[in-house]
């Protein structure tokens, strides 16, 4: 696994465990070299995650909208910052550039990608990994949702197990470095 694709939030969140972990997820990054591949920000956990693999020597790829190039929002110490014109170009330039994915905690932003990027995978149009980072339970609802969902026949089975979970960074790296996509990934009834 090459470069690993995180979603999280443009803001820091009210507990001090979303940056620590934000903060250790760019450290083990950059510890594995791991490429990080984000959305280009230095606010939030965005830029906690980015500035800890820069500062642990491993390398980062922001990929940011020019509507975001403001100074404020975008993170002018990357080694490699792609511009691009919309949102669209944005997630999918960090899909393809990617080999798994990971969400912190996160708002509509980290939601959209986390939900598209799974779908994506759902569908069968790639066999990367995702992994759900569940800092202090945040993600907690989310799965009661997904779980509720495959109950209720909307999600197969095998692919809310599409859906790795894990409380601990090095944990969830783990398991995406050993998930094997389903067998069958098509489109769900």
């Amino acid at each position: 696994m090459k470069r690993i694709a995180v979603y999280c939030g443009s803001q820091k969140g009210v507990r001090p465990e979303y940056a620590a972990a934000a903060q250790a997820l760019g450290t083990l990054l950059a510890r594995e070299k791991i490429e990080l591949v984000y959305g280009g920000g230095m606010i939030g956990l965005m830029g906690i995650v980015a500035d800890a693999v820069l500062k642990h020597g491993g390398h980062v790829i922001g990929v940011i909208p020019e509507k975001l190039v403001i100074k404020e929002v975008v993170h002018e110490k990357l080694p490699d910052l792609r511009v691009v014109k919309t949102m669209h170009e944005r997630k999918a330039l960090m899909a393809e550039l990617a080999d798994g994915f990971i969400a912190l905690p996160g708002g509509y932003g980290t939601f959209e990608e986390f939900f598209e990027v799974l779908a994506w995978s759902q569908l069968g149009w790639h066999p990367k990994p995702f992994g759900l980072l569940n800092i202090a339970g945040f993600y907690r609802p989310l799965l009661e949702f997904l779980d509720h969902t495959r109950d209720e026949g909307f999600i197969r089975p095998q692919h809310r197990e599409l859906v790795l979970t894990e409380s601990d960074a090095e944990k969830l790296l783990h398991r995406l470095k050993a998930h094997r996509p389903p067998a069958e990934s098509k489109r769900a009834k």
